[in-house]
């Protein structure tokens, strides 16, 4: 799978586009196919850890109802909408898509979600607080775009947030392979043509009220933040219900100084590389021997699980440490090197490792990851 952007380039598109306005690619991929089919979407929507919704209108009132699903012959055959969340997590062919986007670092992807939607189905008018490319899958769908402003949303079911309607500055008619991207904050409405599928590549991130709840945590977890303020150079106050310029200084000066570089990217690592849903992982250890892994890598290539998060910050990977699933990592100076191996590639090959299969601390550890499923053997 290739995107192919036309006239643009990655740098032109983030210079011009990317968060500012939307735009049509037209056979951004060329000879695009669904990543599945709907009918092995409707079994991922069977699987109770499988997020997934319905939309559909009930006597002209909007429904939306939360999986696991058994039967849709009630829907009929036109006005409704399926959407299953996280489908890099089931399905390992979405990773292919995902690479396409890549010249935008991973730590701001969220996920893939796939909607298939009968004719007239459509989830509303309404606006995402995320960046996303919608990619045309088999069938045909029809886009209005709406331009940034102060529309009113309200809720037609408390499940679905629409927004007030809107003059379009894009009408468009999606076909095979054509991709519509949205920044944040563009009102949209896309209703289906004929029986179709899209595949959204999402990019978010989380609002500053989450990551400093979060954040408050990680403190208390940590038993972090325990200093108090310090004021042996108080002056004679002569109003004692005063707070004065000094003293609010000596409380933001508090708060700020836990505040650094560590910190902050030892709490943003775990928090950003968490999965927002469950991961395809093994019952059981696998078994795997440090010999199995030494003799399998040099036939059969590892594969990170999809959904399974790997990151590393300029600022703490010279001491070893990277990110992964929500925890952090340390490995020993000698490994440093691997950490970029490891977070910047889905599929890993002898190539990638030879230079630390001899190392014993690194093969126990990768034996770990592969016998919990962080990593598999791609087959044959």
């Amino acid at each position: 799978m290739q995107l192919d952007l036309g006239q643009l380039t990655p740098e032109i598109f983030l210079k011009q586009y990317w968060q500012k306005k939307p735009l049509v690619i037209r056979q951004g991929f060329k000879n695009f196919k669904d990543l599945l089919s709907p009918e092995e979407m409707a079994g991922l929507a069977c699987d109770e850890l499988v997020e997934s919704r319905r939309i559909y209108k009930e006597q002209g009132d909007w429904q939306a109802e939360f999986g696991p699903f058994q039967s849709y012959e009630h829907l009929g055959e036109s006005d409704w909408t399926l959407v299953v969340q996280a489908l890099n997590n089931w399905v390992p062919d979405a990773e292919k898509l995902i690479q396409c986007f890549d010249f935008i670092p991973r730590w701001r992807f969220d996920d893939v979600m796939v909607s298939y939607a009968t004719p007239g189905g459509g989830v509303g008018p309404h606006i995402d607080l995320y960046d996303v490319f919608i990619c045309q899958g088999s069938g045909r769908r029809r886009w209005r775009v709406g331009d940034r402003g102060p529309h009113k949303e309200f809720a037609v079911h408390p499940a679905l947030l629409h927004t007030e309607a809107f003059d379009p500055i894009i009408d468009v008619e999606l076909l095979p392979g054509d991709i519509l991207y949205l920044p944040p904050g563009f009102p949209h409405d896309g209703v289906t043509l004929e029986s179709s599928m899209s595949f959204s590549v999402g990019y978010r991130t989380a609002s500053t009220k989450d990551m400093v709840s979060a954040l408050a945590d990680h403190l208390i977890d940590n038993e972090l933040g325990c200093e108090q303020v310090e004021d042996p150079d108080r002056k004679l106050s002569v109003n004692s219900g005063r707070v004065d310029v000094n003293d609010l200084s000596r409380i933001k000066a508090q708060l700020l100084s836990q505040l650094n570089d560590q910190l902050i990217s030892e709490f943003s690592g775990r928090y950003l590389t968490q999965s927002k849903c469950e991961l395809d992982l093994p019952d059981e250890n696998l078994g795997f021997s440090c010999e199995d892994f030494k003799q399998i890598i040099q036939n059969q290539p590892l594969i990170r699980i999809g959904g399974l998060k790997a990151l590393y910050f300029d600022a703490s990977v010279d001491r070893g440490v990277f990110f992964l699933n929500g925890e952090q990592v340390t490995l020993p100076l000698s490994l440093i090197d691997v950490i970029p191996v490891l977070c910047d590639n889905q599929t890993i090959s002898y190539d990638h490792l030879s230079n630390w299969l001899e190392d014993t601390a690194f093969v126990e550890i990768m034996l770990e990851w592969i016998n919990c499923g962080y990593w598999y053997f791609e087959q044959d």
